[in-house]
């Protein structure tokens, strides 16, 4: 399957560069401009990784950064930047990246680290089965059925971010339109019996558990 790769550079030639050079190394690659246009891409898809620069106008690719972690977002990213040193490695990772990556560099380099990040995601994600049935694989949520099968459980991008949100971990209070929460608890409840999506008043949904 191919991996969707989200470049956010905002230098033109170095992004166009690294859109080609990794669609040759066998990636699909998504490219952004701004921290601003890569939240709405975001809004949209899932991507296998991200490759971020820091130092960028508007938002900056460390606030950018963690914004997505506290949100609940944890896309594997690997921090490309001019800006070197330990003390700079250092801010990145605290911050969130998964790597850090000084310009100039290798494509080959990035090729190799975008293959490890991604590997080590999927395996999280293959063993993420929590316990009530619900399993988190390949991009995909399946439910668990009677014979042991897992069983697709069709969802729009914006319901399968919301469920990823509300799930990573359990208890999360994530925003959300209502429509899309709305769709997305009937979902649930037309296949699950021991877990619900609650309103938490003033402040989004939640994922609670039935059992007790």
């Amino acid at each position: 399957m191919t991996k969707n790769i989200l470049v956010v550079d905002d230098d033109k030639i170095l992004r166009n560069s690294l859109g080609i050079g990794l669609r040759k190394a066998g990636f699909n690659a998504i490219t952004a401009d701004s921290a601003e246009y890569a939240t709405e891409i975001l809004s949209r898809i899932t991507p296998d990784a991200i490759v971020l620069d820091r130092m960028m106008d508007g938002i900056d690719g460390l606030t950018f950064l963690k914004q997505l972690r506290i949100n609940g977002n944890d896309t594997p990213v690997i921090m490309l930047t001019a800006m070197s040193g330990a003390e700079n490695t250092i801010d990145g990772l605290s911050g969130g990246a998964n790597d850090y990556m000084s310009k100039p560099f290798q494509l080959q380099e990035l090729v190799l680290r975008l293959n490890n990040i991604t590997k080590s995601s999927q395996k999280t994600a293959k063993s993420n089965e929590i316990s009530f049935g619900l399993v988190f694989a390949d991009g995909e949520f399946f439910i668990k059925d009677e014979n042991g099968q897992n069983k697709l459980l069709s969802l729009s991008a914006e319901e399968k971010k919301l469920l990823q949100n509300l799930i990573s971990p359990i208890g999360n209070i994530v925003s959300a339109t209502p429509m899309v929460a709305k769709r997305l608890r009937n979902k649930i409840n037309g296949v699950l019996s021991d877990i619900d999506i609650i309103t938490v008043r003033g402040m989004g949904y939640k994922i609670i558990t039935n059992k007790h």
